[in-house]
């Protein structure tokens, strides 16, 4: 029998777990993506998402009633409606610039977190924790290079997705003190697969039969992922698994490398370092500052 002990390390195993199978989704939704609209590739993979929040929801105390009575509904809409935009911007990343250096730039948003977390909500941060920030945004211009290659339009979609998703996570925190992860995730479903499908559903058209299993693959993926990450949050707390998020990087790149014959130049496996280093240590100062804060 498992003993409480131990959580914390099946937590981190978890943790590593859903970067591998989210590293898969993104892998297949590349292919996908290049086929077919980006759109409607995650308007179908949000349908499947949605049905999957409300399954989730229903088991929940409380059940659908709780989850539509949110404390916060205008919040919760406009953040699942944020989510699932910027998971479009970053699809058409992946097609266009490919997955590797996406992620090599996407990596910033821990970052632009922090950046963003003193005027949105008011919270303190220190000289170090912006020392940090402007490090790591020296390793995005050492990825992108301004002024030493052309610089390709597509460069700018992970940075936008990286804002998307760090103002995502920072609408996230304001409504978590009225509303639990269960509402929010709900609301992330619902509202996501309302507004792609809005966009989304013009643009709607048949898989290929070769087509139907990769599309099976990325919403099992998806499904599994956010059910084992939920379950990771149970055993530990969510800012002492940050760190073991990292560990997508590795995955994505192997993926990139191994099987969609991606190539990965110096400037980006230098940039992706300075910029996961400077992560770790904002994860890192923001531990210390907790830790030296008198209790009360």
């Amino acid at each position: 029998m498992t003993g409480r002990g131990d959580r914390p390390a099946l937590a981190i195993l978890l943790m590593c777990l859903v970067s591998l199978i989210f590293s898969v989704q993104d892998a297949v939704s590349r292919y996908l993506g290049a086929h077919y609209p980006p759109v409607l590739i995650v308007m179908l993979r949000y349908w499947f998402f949605a049905l999957f929040v409300i399954v989730l929801a229903a088991r929940h105390p409380g059940g659908l009633r709780a989850a539509l009575r949110p404390r916060h509904p205008w919040l919760q809409i406009a953040r699942g409606l944020l989510l699932v935009f910027e998971i479009v911007v970053m699809l058409f990343a992946f097609v266009n610039l490919g997955l590797v250096e996406s992620h090599a730039v996407f990596i910033a948003h821990p970052l632009i977190i922090v950046a963003l977390s003193g005027p949105v909500l008011g919270e303190r941060v220190g000289w170090r924790r912006w020392a940090a920030v402007g490090v790591g945004f020296l390793g995005i211009l050492i990825i992108l290079q301004p002024g030493v290659r052309v610089f390709s339009p597509w460069a700018a979609l992970p940075l936008l997705s990286a804002l998307m998703f760090a103002v995502y996570v920072l609408m996230t925190r304001m409504v978590s003190a009225g509303d639990g992860a269960n509402v929010s995730l709900f609301w992330t479903g619902i509202a996501g697969a309302a507004g792609i499908t809005v966009v989304g559903i013009g643009q709607i058209q048949a898989l290929a039969p070769a087509d139907w299993l990769p599309m099976a693959v990325l919403c099992v993926t998806g499904f599994v992922g956010h059910y084992l990450l939920i379950r990771a949050y149970s055993l530990a707390e969510a800012s002492s698994l940050q760190p073991y998020s990292y560990t997508q990087l590795i995955w994505v790149s192997l993926i990139g490398l191994l099987f969609l014959g991606e190539t990965v130049g110096l400037n980006v496996i230098l940039g992706m370092v300075i910029i996961a280093a400077a992560g770790l240590f904002t994860w890192w100062r923001e531990r210390q500052v907790k830790l030296q804060a008198p209790a009360g």
